[in-house]
């Protein structure tokens, strides 16, 4: 009560706190609920002493962690690692690439599990230089057949070109080619090579096919003379086998059996004489074609000796009624018989320095 009126006097009064506090309650009760209010601010502070305490410690904690953290990530202190920290941009960026890195990690993993890559991977290792001199010979090849498609390429151009030009050409030549063929066959047919010429008959052969059988008729007048009226010569124009032509054919119609036989049947006499009467019947033809131009000279060589003497008197029948046509007929025989039968002689004598030529006239018989 005293310090209130102190108080209320105005006087200056120094007083402990605990003082105070009781002179601020008014009661009992106020000053009870205030110190237990005290009391639990008293609790409070020093719970929040002690999380504080612990708060300092866990700091300090995660600061050396921290520093820990920093120095094993390669940094001096954590404020350089937290100026390292990328922008969320970079983030991103990297954290996509880390996805992509890790996709293909796993794609990897997955390959080099296959038991085929396993099984490979334990081979032993490979040659390099047997690789590198086949890729070289491939190169090698393959250069070889790029030069030779380019050249089959340019030979293809040209062969188009070509045939181009052959396509026109043969347009052109086309009229040629049809007057030709219709020439060749007519040649052909002259020269007795096409099929259309049955008895493969030349031209020429046609043309003299008439002027064999004129021959022909003119010496069988003088083979039937010389053979005693047997032999009788006709033109055949038979097709002979194989590739033989036709048209100039001579046969014999042998009058003893009245059957036509081949000249090739004919012995060695036979043939001469024959070949004798064809002469003299050409002889007469040719005088005959040539205005009544005569042949006045005749020379026969040889062939004398293969005719009998029956045959031989005949023969020389023939070329004797020949020299009274004012006909000269020269002999040339070595037939000793001859000698005696001719009766102006031209005889060859050989000798040591050479041949000489004398006359003789022999006998007439």
């Amino acid at each position: 009560t005293s310090y209130y009126t102190r108080l209320e006097q105005g006087q200056s009064l120094s007083a402990s706190p605990e003082v105070l506090d009781a002179i601020a309650d008014a009661t009992v009760a106020e000053r009870a609920a205030r110190l237990e209010r005290q009391a639990g601010l008293l609790a409070h502070a020093a719970e929040a002493a002690r999380n504080a305490e612990a708060a300092a410690d866990r700091l300090k904690e995660a600061d050396a962690r921290l520093a820990d953290a920093a120095y094993r990530a390669g940094f001096d202190t954590p404020e350089q690692a937290a100026e390292a920290v990328l922008p969320p941009d970079r983030q991103r960026d990297a954290r996509r690439r880390l996805d992509a890195w890790q996709t293909e990690s796993a794609a990897v993993a997955a390959e080099l599990s296959d038991p085929k890559v396993l099984a490979a991977a334990q081979a032993p290792p490979a040659d390099p230089e047997v690789p590198r001199a086949a890729a070289e010979a491939a190169t090698r090849a393959l250069r070889e057949v790029s030069a030779a498609d380019a050249a089959a390429r340019t030979r293809c151009e040209e062969l188009d070109a070509l045939s181009a030009q052959a396509v026109a050409d043969a347009r052109r030549l086309a009229p040629l080619r049809a007057e030709y063929d219709r020439i060749a066959r007519l040649a052909s047919l002259a020269a007795g090579t096409s099929a259309d010429n049955e008895r493969r008959m030349r031209l020429e052969a046609y043309v003299l096919a008439a002027r064999l059988e004129q021959v022909a008729a003119a010496a069988s007048a003088r083979l039937r003379q010389m053979s005693s009226g047997r032999y009788t010569l006709v033109h055949s124009d038979a097709r002979s086998g194989g590739r033989g032509r036709s048209g100039l054919g001579l046969h014999v119609i042998d009058a003893w059996t009245g059957r036509e036989r081949d000249t090739a049947t004919l012995s060695g006499g036979e043939t001469f004489f024959a070949s004798l009467a064809l002469a003299l019947g050409l002889a007469d033809v040719v005088t005959d074609e040539a205005g009544g131009v005569r042949l006045d000279t005749l020379f026969i060589d040889e062939g004398f000796g293969s005719l009998d003497e029956q045959t031989l008197d005949e023969v020389m029948d023939v070329l004797d009624s020949l020299r009274e046509r004012d006909r000269t007929v020269g002999i040339v025989s070595h037939v000793a018989d001859l000698r005696r039968r001719i009766p102006a002689q031209l005889e060859v004598v050989k000798g040591r320095e050479g041949s000489a030529v004398r006359h003789r006239t022999a006998a007439a018989p």
